[in-house]
């Protein structure tokens, strides 16, 4: 289960952030991950969960953009979702195909509170 090493890094980076940033506690974890990393959500999500107990994530939100593969045909230069895993151009059928999509792996942002009371309390109307 290669999702743990994902979270266990993804953590150290969430710790590392919050630590500079004087964040008391993460509210809620974006990320942007590509079908060809094969990541399994319920996996990641509950690695994400086991991991976050005792840290400034523990308890935020996981929220996961799932990044379609895509490629480019270099023959006719078509653009388009690979599907099944087949780099194969379905405008020409030509085998010459750039990945473009599909690879991604990142914390795109993350919500959080810093502790202190003026920025964690709603303004007063």
């Amino acid at each position: 289960m290669h999702e743990a090493s994902i979270v266990f890094g993804l953590m150290r980076i969430l710790e590392s952030q919050a630590a500079a940033h004087g964040v008391a506690r993460i509210r809620r974890v974006n990320l942007k991950v590509g079908k060809l990393r094969a990541v399994e959500p319920q996996a990641l999500a509950a690695c994400f969960e086991a991991f976050a107990e005792g840290t400034a994530a523990e308890g935020a939100e996981l929220h996961v953009e799932h990044v379609p593969a895509r490629g480019d045909c270099e023959d006719c230069g078509a653009g388009f979702e690979v599907r099944g895993f087949r780099l194969i151009c379905p405008s020409c059928g030509g085998r010459r195909v750039t990945l473009t999509g599909g690879q991604e792996l990142s914390i795109e942002s993350f919500e959080a509170d810093t502790g202190t009371e003026e920025e964690d309390d709603p303004p007063c109307a």
